[in-house]
């Protein structure tokens, strides 16, 4: 069985799903003013401050999923934990995706430029609001403790039990 990846990178992986959640409620906030009253100069810097997170931060957290999360589960998991995790790589592509769209709008905004349509924008991030939940909600459902516990096995496996000799 593969190592997971230990404690301390799971406490920041752990981290992040918050920051990610935090942002993704910033842009469904940012999006319904859009809507209903238009924008104004504290939305303009969150889209800035949202589209740099995630296309840094979020990026570099998918990575760190595929590298040593992901590997372990599929060369070690049930039928279930493998289809999980390949549902999970498939989000990331599709989560790319939407992104390639989404990032650039937000830098606009941010910018002050408006060359994008509304309706365009509240689509994708719609579509992105999707599946970033849906994404996060399985990985904390079932990914994490799966890998945690695979991660804690194997530690326990290689800690030498000591016995107390009678005498």
């Amino acid at each position: 069985m593969a190592i997971a990846i230990p404690t301390a990178q799971f406490k920041a992986l752990d981290a992040c799903h918050l920051q990610i959640q935090e942002h993704l409620a910033e842009l469904e906030r940012m999006a319904k003013h859009m809507e209903s009253d238009g924008l104004n100069a504290a939305d303009r810097k969150l889209a800035g401050e949202i589209e740099a997170f995630f296309s840094t931060t979020s990026r570099d957290h998918h990575q760190q999923e595929e590298k040593h999360v992901f590997p372990p589960l599929l060369s070690g998991g049930s039928d279930e934990m493998k289809a999980a995790v390949q549902s999970l790589q498939q989000d990331h592509g599709f989560i790319e995706e939407n992104w390639i769209e989404l990032g650039p709008q937000l830098r606009a905004i941010a910018e002050g430029s408006d060359w994008f349509y509304s309706a365009e924008f509240q689509h994708n991030a719609e579509v992105f609001l999707e599946l970033m939940n849906g994404h996060i909600a399985l990985e904390e459902s079932m990914i994490y403790p799966e890998s945690k516990m695979m991660w804690a096995e194997a530690v326990a496996k290689r800690i030498p039990h000591t016995s107390k000799k009678a005498g």
